[in-house]
């Protein structure tokens, strides 16, 4: 057991590290081409955090394990909202922009209305099974391709000063991107395999260490993101992370996922599925709330809350 708590360090030492070092790569390549605060954090640092959860959830499919993939995005797409966006708002209250009401926003709710509906389509209307099969995660790789070119047609980029990097940084860049996917698929490899042999090892179901442990180390390249940007003032970049990540994580990520196996939700269970609307809906009525549109303190201490309600849930239900 020694042995695999090592592993597993291991694992997310090189997941996280990976992580950083993609994003430290991507953000400087992205920055040439003159994208907006809330662009780079909704793309570029939005997938490049989102990566821990892609490497975990496309080994966990590629092994045949779906509690693994569904639990990891689930329990991510849970903590990156509650916690991680609630303890951001604790340390910075953000403002809300009109895009964010009336776009960003409401395509985090109605992705995560079509991942319900059609992981449990079975349940809700009779119809197949209660799974993402192989048609729909390649529908969620179509809608996540034509939201990208979406994201890059609008009218959200803005004039940023360009870097004066040559040819030498754009090459480091380069390097830092290659080698943060190297260290993300080794580290994913070893933290899925040593994090499952444990659980089982403790007879813990898979569905409760992908929700909690897996998920939470592999949200913690947001966590440190969100923070850092809270401290230097850029909350525009934390709720773009955060919205990025969760949609990144449902289409790109499960549909990738469904692609190599298909999910079944019978591990699932209710409370999972409602927390994860709830976290998806508390973004939008969050800005009736308190101070208007605005993400403030009294919001972010009342994601922490709900937060910690579904971890003791999980632990009784252990």
């Amino acid at each position: 057991m020694t042995l695999s708590i090592l592993l597993l360090i291991l694992g997310l030492a090189l997941v996280v590290f990976g992580a950083d070092f993609m994003v430290d790569g991507a953000t400087k390549i992205a920055r040439r081409w003159g994208l907006s605060e809330f662009l780079i954090g909704l793309t570029v640092v939005g997938i490049g955090t989102s990566a821990p959860e892609m490497a975990v959830s496309f080994i966990g499919a590629a092994q045949g394990n779906a509690s693994v993939s569904l639990g990891n995005v689930i329990g991510s797409n849970i903590i990156n909202v509650l916690l991680i966006l609630g303890l951001t708002a604790v340390i910075l209250p953000m403002a809300i922009t009109k895009d964010n009401r009336k776009l960003d926003i409401p395509i985090n709710i109605i992705v995560t209305a079509l991942l319900v509906i059609l992981g449990l389509k079975h349940t809700l209307f009779g119809l197949g099974k209660d799974e993402l099969s192989y048609l729909e995660g390649a529908l969620f790789l179509l809608l996540f391709i034509a939201y990208m070119i979406y994201c890059f047609k609008s009218g959200k980029s803005e004039e940023v000063a360009e870097e004066k990097t040559g040819k030498e940084s754009v090459f480091l860049s380069l390097l830092m991107v290659v080698g943060g996917i190297a260290g993300l698929v080794f580290g994913g490899r070893l933290f899925v395999d040593n994090a499952t042999g444990l659980a089982r090892e403790l007879g813990i179901s898979d569905k409760f260490i992908a929700i909690t442990i897996l998920a939470g180390g592999t949200s913690l390249p947001e966590l440190a993101t969100c923070v850092a940007a809270a401290v230097k003032k850029k909350g525009q970049l934390a709720l773009g992370n955060i919205i990025g990540s969760n949609l990144f994580n449902i289409l790109l990520i499960l549909g990738g996922s469904a692609l190599i196996s298909p999910l079944s939700f019978e591990g699932i269970s209710w409370v999972d599925i409602s927390v994860l609307g709830l976290s998806a809906v508390y973004l939008l009525t969050c800005n009736f709330m308190w101070k208007k549109n605005i993400l403030d303190r009294f919001d972010g201490a009342a994601f922490l809350l709900t937060w910690a309600a579904y971890m003791v849930y999980l632990f009784i239900n252990l």
